[in-house]
């Protein structure tokens, strides 16, 4: 029949034909998933303390993540913070985590186990250096806090870095000069209401739960640092350059500022995981965080900061390559 066709009819055929394979080729690659499949399986994130901030991102994140790739089961472990964290990912006791910029720098100084594995996802949001203390207090600088009862964080948290590093650019030696209490968020509020710390470090997400409900059951205020001490913390040592100048906004905490932003400084958080970690799962991991910024930002304040712009750095970890490939994926 082919062959009878007349030499013009033949060709348009042959046309016709191969438009239908194109197109049904479209089709075969729109509707039947080559390459890798969705991601799946369990994983660990090592958030933090009961009514921190890491804990409760975490929660959130992990109900975003239920959506956006619903064959990924996620558990959730308390943590002291930044250093057990990292501690957790880089032993693979932990698949995801965030840490703090100088919590991973001083990982990385130290060599600790693992740390050449750490890779970054995102820079998430700063956490901001808040010194509390009652509000009728005498103490107004770092160095009045000599002799004194301080909570100082967990032993494996971020606050325990910053805090012991600003008291010694205060010129306070941490083990000596004050009574440190090693104590989490969870306790320290009630602690100081109590009577039985004088001051406390935290540092975390504005506001930060646990202070904002102190703040509104008890006359507390807040100890500027400012300026100077960031330059006398960058004297200490290379991993202190991850710390800046900031403020806390005069809203942040209503009551303990009447009306005044307070000096501080901040440190930007990470979500961090290892180089091993499977490409899909990391991409779609960064997907979320980025997509579900204001869903989480809602009921998290400072989620609403995370930021496309400025995620992609990740410093001092690199970037992983699934993270990295959803980055190329959006970029204008």
């Amino acid at each position: 029949m082919f062959a009878s066709l007349s030499h013009a009819a033949r060709r348009r055929l042959l046309a016709l034909s191969g438009a239908l394979l194109a197109v049904c080729g479209v089709l075969v690659w729109w509707l039947v998933p080559f390459g890798s499949s969705a991601p799946s399986g369990s994983v660990t994130f090592s958030t933090g303390v009961p009514t921190g901030v890491y804990q409760r991102y975490g929660e959130l994140l992990k109900q975003a993540l239920a959506e956006d790739l619903p064959e990924v089961s996620v558990k959730l472990t308390d943590s002291e913070g930044s250093q057990q964290n990292l501690a957790r990912v880089a032993s693979g006791e932990a698949d995801f985590t965030v840490a703090t910029a100088d919590a991973v720098a001083q990982y990385q100084r130290e060599r600790k186990p693992g740390f050449e594995r750490l890779r970054g996802c995102a820079r998430l949001y700063d956490d901001y250096v808040q010194l509390v203390v009652r509000k009728r207090s005498s103490l107004q600088t770092v160095q009045d806090l000599r002799g004194l009862r301080v909570g100082v964080g967990q032993d494996g948290s971020g606050v325990r870095l910053i805090a012991d590093r600003v008291l010694a650019a205060a010129g306070l030696t941490p083990a000596k000069d004050v009574q440190a209490v090693s104590a989490g968020i969870d306790t320290m509020p009630g602690l100081l209401e109590n009577g039985r710390l004088d001051a406390f470090f935290w540092s975390g997400g504005l506001p930060t739960q646990a202070v904002q409900a102190l703040s509104e059951r008890f006359q507390i205020r807040l100890i500027p640092l400012d300026a100077a001490m960031v330059d006398r913390l960058h004297d200490l040592g290379e991993e202190t350059r991850h710390y800046r100048s900031a403020v806390i906004p005069a809203d942040a905490y209503a009551r303990a500022q009447d009306g005044r932003p307070i000096e501080t400084l901040a440190v930007a958080n990470l979500l961090v995981t290892t180089v091993e970690a499977d490409t899909d799962l990391v991409e779609g991991f960064t997907r979320t965080v980025i997509r579900s910024r204001d869903r989480i930002g809602g009921q998290v304040h400072p989620a609403q900061l995370v930021d496309l712009r400025t995620a992609v750095y990740t410093e001092p970890l690199p970037l992983h390559e699934g993270a990295r490939r959803y980055y190329r994926s959006v970029k204008p």
